[in-house]
């Protein structure tokens, strides 16, 4: 079983547990992880195998020469194999176009969302 596991390329993100039957998961498909490597935490999961993940970043405005908090919106692709879930913190890493809105995907989880929050 272990040999069907992909090396993904990305320090400290351990494969998953169970395995998927998904063309697009990183660990067991065909879909390379290439550019961009984000951190950032799901906030809906209400389309098949997506997730919207949003993350904050700071933008440093030069007129008033302070920064402010800005936040994005990211589509990523959620295989079934890590499953995440609204609340999760997660990495997601850029890919080829998977869908008209999909140009990432679900690396792995960070810190799962307690039950009691």
């Amino acid at each position: 079983m272990a040999s069907q596991v992909r090396n993904v390329g990305i320090p400290g993100v351990e494969p998953p547990k169970t395995v998927c039957s998904d063309k697009k998961c990183p660990w067991h498909g065909d879909v390379r992880v290439r550019g961009l490597i984000l951190r950032g935490t799901v906030i809906k999961t209400k389309m098949q195998r997506t997730a919207v993940v949003e993350r904050e970043y700071l933008y440093y405005d030069k007129k008033y020469k302070r920064y402010e908090k800005r936040r994005s919106r990211i589509h990523a692709h959620n295989p079934p194999c890590i499953n995440a879930q609204p609340g999760d913190e997660v990495i997601i890493g850029e890919t080829r176009p998977l869908a008209k809105t999909v140009h990432f995907v679900i690396v792995g989880v960070v810190k799962r969302r307690t039950e009691g929050s």
